[in-house]
């Protein structure tokens, strides 16, 4: 067993955005071919406590080079009041040939950056006639952040941020570190959410909603939303837009914003495309100038299988990571006469 911890992780990952949405890409595409396995992420629940869960993502890559494994993440939210991160998580990769856990990864770091190489990609994707200069971001946490960097990376006419929090302090702070990390990135604080989905039109919600709690009524026009956190939106605002999704079995369950959509008309024509599917098109998509335009990722555990299986690969070649060999029970003995 290899054994990888978050600071080997950040070994690997640090300044490779290109390289993480290459593996992010290729998992899109891989996916609407149909060369993946996906069953449904099981959510683990607690009674009395609906904030907090653990969720299992099971996935396998039908790469040249399968891969298979899980992802375990935790989200408790009251974490960030202790001084944690509101996410935990490990990646288990298996073996192909025997089935056998071959590498355990920390998956806290792997999960965001998938997960921000997922909005960037779309933001580059779903485009507008018009450049992308400036993001709001509403929800200032780690996610959010990542997604900047990843914004960032891929769109090279980004010039202003707006943020948003419903804890100021946190949004203040989360301002100073992008004019620390950027000083020539524009950065200002809005006093409302509606002040920061009006200020540019692209927009990053990354928060720790349960359900539902905004519209897209202050949205402009041509506005690309990227809905990472999936419950913020209420049902109407979804059955309004455009709506691209990664998987619509995977993003319509959960009480997501989509499946209350879905559940309010009776059937997901509102939905109109997947990311998958926009990439393996090899057309250039632009989004409707008059209308919203959604992006909704469930989130898929191909995404987080690609990055780990990067990450093994990387490590080896650097000698990273700590080799446990006895850490499966010893074959058994052969037969003997």
């Amino acid at each position: 067993m290899l054994i990888l911890g978050a600071g080997e992780v950040h070994q690997v990952l640090d300044d490779a955005e290109a390289e993480v949405v290459a593996a992010v890409r290729r998992a899109y595409l891989l996916h609407d071919r149909g060369r993946t396995a996906l069953p449904h992420s099981v959510f683990l629940r607690f009674p009395d406590d609906p904030r907090n869960r653990i969720i299992g993502l099971p996935a396998y890559l039908g790469e040249e080079e399968p891969v298979a494994g899980i992802k375990w993440i935790a989200s408790f939210p009251g974490n960030t009041a202790r001084g944690l991160e509101r996410a935990s998580a490990a990646v288990i990769l298996n073996s192909m040939a025997t089935g056998q856990p071959e590498a355990l990864l920390e998956g806290s770091v792997i999960s965001a950056r998938r997960t921000a190489a997922s909005a960037a990609l779309a933001a580059a994707t779903l485009g507008s006639s018009v450049p992308e200069t400036g993001v709001s971001l509403i929800g200032c946490g780690v996610i959010g952040f990542e997604i900047l960097v990843y914004l960032r990376a891929l769109l090279p006419d980004l010039a202003a941020v707006t943020v948003f929090d419903l804890d100021s302090t946190r949004a203040e702070s989360f301002a100073a570190r992008c004019q620390a990390r950027w000083p020539d990135l524009k950065t200002e604080v809005a006093v409302s959410t509606e002040e920061a989905l009006a200020a540019h039109r692209l927009v990053c919600l990354a928060t720790t909603a349960a359900a539902p709690h905004l519209t897209t009524d202050a949205c402009r026009p041509g506005t690309l939303l990227l809905h990472v956190s999936l419950r913020d939106l209420t049902p109407g605002s979804i059955l309004t837009a455009v709506n691209v999704v990664d998987d619509a079995d995977h993003v319509c369950r959960e009480s997501t914003s989509l499946h209350l959509a879905e559940q309010l008309c009776g059937n997901r024509g509102f939905i109109t495309t997947s990311i998958g599917a926009v990439l393996n098109a090899g057309t250039p998509f632009r989004r409707a100038e008059d209308r919203v335009t959604v992006f909704s990722p469930f989130g898929l555990g191909t995404l987080d299988l690609a990055l780990a299986d990067l990450v093994r690969r990387r490590a080896a070649s650097l000698g990273l990571g700590t080799r446990v060999p006895d850490f499966l029970p010893a074959p058994a003995e052969a037969a003997v006469g």
